[in-house]
């Protein structure tokens, strides 16, 4: 008895520690208890064995493998059985890629189900998976929930850019909300309908009805889908309330082996020009999944612009889409015009790769090109973009990148540009693009070549233009021409994107050969050294300085905002004598002392142009010419500059005041002020206000003259010896004594006069003395004048008046009262003369050291008449 009862207890210990066992190494044995019912080639692994908590069944990990590729992997699945199966997952991952490792089973089914027969073999139970995700498009993960029951499935997904609501009952499937967003931040394209399916779960719906909104990327923002099919055949429309025409229709026919898109239409008007076509699809065996179909695809684009209608095509196939591996050519020909533009292509192609991630790559012999007018005056000759050996990815552009402009403008020339590069996997702000450039091109406005040529990269967020070289072999503009002008970087320019760190920077040179003006001055060889610091182009500080030998530095900074320049230039206090390169050696006007510096501030935007305001300062001044000498200037210039006019004396009228000017006459102490605007008008005038000088031993006045004149400007003589007058014009006919007055009205913009009704009349006694060999050649000519010529040998004035006109072409007219005392040969008689003089003073200026300038300054500034006409006769000019 004693050996029954220790088998009993070897039995008992074994029954219970056999099921301890099994329990604790699942993780061992299920795996391979399971592979007896999977498919081939696939097999499930654990990490710890499952539990039992609180009544449910607890699998802390499951992982599902085809070969060596997991196609799933459940992480917290909890079983219960209250009263129906209940089954809930923390986190299910699925990836579609592993389904092309299951071995294929050619083996037929021995029974084929109905769906009915399906439904009826699901239990009452529901599923919640918390996230749900696909590795393919992991943007699309969310939680899903299905509660079945065999008379009806529901199911419900919720994710960021994925929400669905569907139910079916029997073979009613209702889709009662569907929404997708392709992009984050993107409004969802919706859909609701109801399908009747077929009989078999392996067949096509026999008819239905679904209707979707959808946002689209511009205007009119929203459109409608609606399908609709019966049997085999249907039809897909969508469209737009802002349209009569559907924007896309799709008649469709579906049989077991083929889909068919005979005639279908598309439509685009809202791409900046009206866009239209036709398609045509064909995919055969569809039933075999994307894996095997075999897809054939035209679409047709009609475009139409100023220079008429173009029509390109696009064929696919016949080729494979796939998961994994597609295989599809294409090939884009034909040409499209917009506005003037003509755009050309000649793309071959092969698009690689799985379909939620394709590769396109460009066969030998794909060119885009074209030509036309991109505004009035810009004509695009031809531009070219080889694009063969390029692919496109998700991750960007690869391979070589290329492109050679030819244009030409009506008035400023024509010019090539070509840029050459390579791509790694190039997105704006991600990889890499390495790329150089250069081209030359004629300026036709300044009769100038130019050439460019520079190098840079664009990694990730970051541009650099590494090096740039770029100027003319000369620059020819009116009277002026610069000498091979050539920008250079001193620093490489640089500009980071990065949103959380953006900087931009860099530094240039411009230098420029001498600048030689037909007036024979010269500008000498100029160098203006400038760098930028900033955040971006568009907002940035700049700061440089212009220097041409000893003329500067210039000093210049300010900074730019995307839409207005501003800035600040100081001209540092210099010797007056460093500008002596700028005036013409023909002047010989030799520059001797004093000191000149000024300040500006400027702005130019768009619509406003460009303005500025300052002053400048010249103090000192002194010159000499061979036969005068100018000492003591002081000229001070507050200026603003605006909408092509000047306002001169914004701060204080324009100052000018010289200390000496030796000449034929001495003058000493001059001045005047100027304040308005430049050009003036009746209600913008300038003044010339405060003019005097001590000249001649006495002064010349003027109070004030106004541009546009209303009224003459008085030029008053006061105290003027007519002695030294005499002097500095030194006849040697007669001589002059004593002191004289006068007024002279001088007009600017009269028809006819530049003086008219002045007068000159003596302070005092003059005195009168003519030269002895002219007074007697004048005796002997004419024997009855003699007498009277001898009283005017030496005459005593007391008392003279003469009037002065001076008219538009030159003639002075002086009307002149003498009244005196003649002394000849010890007598003495009383003299009354009544003289009038007529002489071109513009011919006597021309015999004068004098005169050639300031006839030159009259004739240049003020109305003549026509020079075939004088006197009261003329018809008034203005």
């Amino acid at each position: 008895m004693k050996g029954k009862y220790k088998a009993l207890i070897a039995l008992l210990l074994l029954l219970i520690l056999l099921p301890l066992t099994l329990m604790l190494t699942v993780a061992h044995w299920l795996p391979t208890l399971a592979d007896i019912w999977l498919p081939q080639g696939t097999r499930i692994a654990m990490t710890s064995g499952p539990r039992i908590k609180q009544g449910a069944l607890i699998l802390p990990d499951l992982r599902y493998l085809a070969g060596e590729c997991e196609l799933a992997n459940i992480k917290s699945a909890a079983l219960r059985h209250p009263g129906r199966w209940s089954l809930k997952i923390g986190e299910l991952t699925l990836n579609p890629d592993c389904f092309s490792k299951i071995p294929t089973d050619d083996t037929p089914s021995e029974t084929t189900r109905t769906l009915a027969e399906w439904q009826q073999m699901l239990p009452n139970s529901s599923v919640d998976i918390e996230r749900l995700t696909l590795t393919s498009v992991p943007q699309y993960s969310g939680a899903l929930k299905l509660a079945m029951t065999p008379r009806s499935q529901q199911v419900s997904f919720s994710g960021d850019l994925l929400t669905l609501k569907a139910v079916l009952n029997g073979r009613d499937l209702t889709v009662k909300q569907f929404e997708v967003r392709p992009f984050s931040g993107m409004e969802p394209a919706r859909l609701v309908g109801e399908v009747k399916l077929a009989l078999m779960p392996d067949g096509l719906p026999t008819h239905g009805h679904v209707k979707a909104s959808m946002t689209l990327p511009q205007e009119p923002r929203h459109a409608t889908a609606e399908l609709n099919w019966e049997s085999n055949r249907g039809q897909l429309l969508i469209g737009s309330e802002a349209l009569v025409e559907p924007l896309l229709d799709l008649p469709w026919e579906l049989s077991r082996d083929r889909l068919k898109i005979s005639d279908g239409r598309w439509l685009w008007p809202w791409a900046g020009f009206p866009l239209s076509g036709r398609l045509a699809l064909q995919v055969v065996d569809w039933r075999k999944g994307l894996e095997q179909a075999q897809i054939t695809a035209r679409v047709s684009v009609l475009t139409e612009g100023d220079a008429g209608k173009g029509n390109a095509v696009l064929t696919l196939g016949p080729g494979r889409l796939s998961m994994t591996e597609s295989d599809m050519p294409l090939r884009l020909t034909g040409e499209a015009k917009q506005d003037q533009m003509i755009f050309y292509a000649m793309l071959p192609g092969k698009l690689s790769g799985p379909l939620l991630d394709p590769a396109l790559h460009f066969q030998p012999g794909a060119l885009l090109r074209s030509r036309g007018r991109i505004i009035d005056s810009l004509n695009i000759d031809e531009v070219r973009w080889p694009l063969a050996g390029v692919r496109l990815t998700r991750n960007g552009v690869d391979g070589r990148l290329q492109a050679i402009l030819r244009a030409h403008e009506n008035e400023m020339g024509n010019f090539t540009l070509h840029l050459d590069g390579q791509a790694s996997d190039f997105l704006p702000d991600k990889g890499l693009w390495v790329w150089r450039y250069w081209g030359d091109g004629q300026f036709t406005p300044m009769n100038a070549r130019w050439d460019v040529k520079g190098e840079g990269q664009w990694r990730d967020s970051e541009i650099r233009l590494a090096a740039l070289s770029t100027g003319f072999d000369q620059l020819q503009y009116g009277s002026m021409t610069v000498h091979q002008p050539r920008m250079t970087l001193v620093k490489p320019v640089v500009w980071q994107r990065n949103p959380q760190h953006p900087d931009f920077s860099g530094a240039l040179a411009l230098h420029a050969g001498s600048t030689q003006f037909s007036s024979g001055s010269v500008l000498p060889p100029a160098v203006l050294n400038f760098e930028v610091k900033g955040k971006e182009p568009t907002t940035f500080l700049y700061r440089g300085d212009l220097t041409a030998e000893d003329i500067g530095p210039v000093r210049v900074h300010g900074r730019w905002d995307g839409e207005r320049l501003r800035g600040e230039a100081w001209w540092p206090r210099q010797p007056l004598s460093v500008f002596q390169p700028l005036l013409p050696p023909d002047w010989k006007l030799a520059l001797k002392s004093g000191e000149l510096y000024a300040q500006v501030a400027f702005s130019a935007a768009a619509g406003q142009g460009f303005e500025a305001g300052g002053h400048g300062v010249l103090k000192g001044g002194s010159a000499w010419l061979p036969d005068s000498k100018i000492n003591g200037v002081d000229f001070v210039l507050p200026f603003r500059y605006s909408d092509a006019t000047w306002h001169l004396g914004t701060r204080g009228p324009v100052r000018l005041r010289i200390e000496e000017i030796e000449s034929q006459a001495v003058a000493r102490k001059l001045s005047a002020d100027l304040q308005g605007w430049y050009p003036w008008s009746e209600t913008h005038p300038l003044l010339l206000s405060d003019v005097s000088v001590e000249l001649l031993g006495g002064s010349l006045l003027m109070k004030q003259l106004r541009m546009p004149q209303r009224d003459p400007a008085l030029l008053r003589l006061h105290n003027i010896s007519s002695s030294e007058l005499v002097s500095a014009v030194n006849p040697k006919q007669f001589a002059l004594s004593g002191r004289i007055e006068g007024a002279l009205p001088i007009w600017f913009n009269h028809p006819q006069w530049i003086v008219k009704d002045g007068w000159v009349t003596a302070r005092g006694p003059l005195t009168l003395r003519l030269d002895k060999d002219m007074a007697d050649a004048l005796a002997n000519d004419n024997v009855t004048a003699g007498s009277a010529i001898n009283w005017l040998r030496y005459m005593e004035i007391s008392r003279s008046w003469t009037k002065i006109n001076l008219d538009n072409l030159g003639v002075l007219t002086m009307a002149s009262e003498l009244e005196g005392t003649g002394r000849v040969n010890g007598k003495s008689g009383t003299v009354k003369l009544n003289y009038t003089h007529q002489e071109n003073l513009f011919t006597l200026w021309r015999s004068l050291r004098f005169g050639d300038n300031l006839q030159s300054w009259l004739e240049q500034n003020m109305s003549l008449p026509d020079a075939r006409c004088a006197g009261q006769n003329c018809k008034e000019q203005q």
